[in-house]
């Protein structure tokens, strides 16, 4: 029987933990506190044939409930057609290989190349890398560019309205390559305030996102020019569905945008995988983490496709390299390459329009009822926007009960509630009738 890989042999276990210094794996571990161990016996079932062992796991799988999803905060239930997974199967572009070599990479190297160009489409920049492991990586591996950019400035400030998630993995990266990070606010902008404290010549760049973590289309005028004017670089964190539709990081004035492209089709899956977007302009592209494939002409003339634009130290000596990222979601940016081609431009701007109309449909429905409150009334939102609820645990207990999630909770009453294209009318209103009853 071949076997695509092969398990280690007691031989070469024994070699492995002579090379580490160790007699036995239970000396591997060594360092690790006895109390975090697990010492009782795995629950496993005796051997099984392919037969059983998938019955036994459908039936686990019943056991999992379904449920209508109004959750985003960052992952988003969109529609994924249904040919994805037949394409991303084909064996020019399924492979384990790395591509180096680009003799026996093409289709790997082709659709890396291609993502790249959809992706700077979409954002409106001059050179996309592919990828990076999801957007809170990619957010913070614009925060280490700006610092690594910059002569002077050892700073990066960085709004309070971005996702959570993002702000704790840029704080680890910071803490450990001796970035110092402010927060501020940008959704309620004090730009004369921020170009005050650009003014210090201390700040390498600054970080908002659009929308920000609760929906709301923020207004970024003048903080791209604050930042130019001190030589610090403006970083846009965003959707990557929403750019369809709103104004792209470029007509902002960034210099780098960044985000996650889970919601160009790539399914709810446990928390991933997912994959980050990284792109900028072309004065900063030998800077960017990751890969770039290039396009040019093998010796008779035929388009072909390279590695290109990094030095090779970005990928095998790592203790040299621009950023420790040296690897890429390649299977998710295929994915989304394939939903962006299939979808088309149009296509992806109806979802995208739908997405809005449901969300602000049900908000009015929602706050109708005199039983919700949009917390920033004031503020445009896209398709996700922050309700404060009357009794909110009580009602999200009875829609769970009714196999729709609601949303997901923030502050003592609040919920944060996304729509996608993928939810009906009919959805919506029920929704709307637990709240109501």
């Amino acid at each position: 029987m071949n076997y695509k890989y092969f398990p280690h042999t007691p031989e070469d276990i024994k070699e492995m933990l002579s090379v580490c210094g160790v007699d036995s794996l239970d000396g591997l571990y060594a360092d690790i506190p006895d109390s975090v161990k697990f010492h009782g016996d795995y629950d496993l079932p005796s051997e099984k044939s392919e037969l059983e062992v998938r019955a036994f796991f459908d039936k686990i799988g019943k056991e999992d409930k379904q449920l209508t999803c109004f959750a985003g905060a960052g992952a988003y239930d969109h529609y994924s057609p249904a040919a994805i997974p037949q394409l991303v199967e084909r064996s020019e572009f399924l492979t384990s290989y790395t591509p180096y070599q680009a003799e026996i990479s093409q289709g790997t190297l082709q659709y890396i190349f291609e993502y790249q160009s959809m992706m700077c489409e979409l954002t409106g920049m001059d050179v996309s890398n592919a990828s990076m492991y999801d957007g809170a990586t990619a957010t913070a591996e614009a925060v280490l560019l700006a610092f690594n950019n910059s002569r002077k400035g050892d700073t990066v400030l960085i709004s309070d309205s971005i996702d959570p998630k993002t702000i704790a993995v840029v704080k680890t990266y910071a803490h450990f390559h001796g970035v110092k990070l402010e927060t501020f606010s940008s959704l309620e902008l004090d730009i004369e305030a921020l170009k005050a404290r650009l003014a210090n010549k201390d700040v390498a760049g600054v970080v908002v996102q659009q929308p920000d973590y609760y929906g709301i289309i923020e207004d970024f005028s003048g903080i791209a020019d604050a930042c130019h004017d001190n030589k610090a670089l403006f970083i846009v964190n965003s959707v990557a569905a929403d750019l369809a539709l709103l104004k792209t990081p470029s007509e902002w004035g960034a210099d780098v945008a960044v985000g996650d492209i889970q919601s160009l089709g790539i399914p709810l899956a446990f928390g991933g995988p997912y994959a980050g977007y990284m792109c900028s302009t072309e004065k900063l592209m030998r800077k960017l983490p990751g890969r770039i494939v290039g396009q040019t002409v093998d010796n008779r003339g035929q388009r072909t496709f390279v590695l290109t634009l990094q030095a090779r130290e970005q990928h095998i000596r790592r203790q040299k390299a621009t950023s420790n990222i040296c690897s890429n979601e390649s299977l998710m940016a295929l994915y989304v390459t394939i939903y962006m081609s299939l979808m088309g431009r149009e296509g992806v701007k109806e979802a995208a329009q739908i997405s809005f109309d449901g969300a602000h449909y049900l908000c009015e429905q929602l706050t109708a009822t005199g039983k919700a409150r949009l917390v920033y009334a004031d503020k445009p939102f896209f398709n996700e926007f922050y309700v404060s609820i009357d009794n909110r645990d009580d009602f999200y207990n009875r829609a769970i009960d009714k196999g729709i999630l609601p949303g997901v909770k923030v502050s003592d009453d609040g919920l944060l509630v996304a729509v996608t294209e993928k939810r009906t009318k009919e959805e919506i209103d029920e929704l709307v009738g637990i709240l109501k009853d």
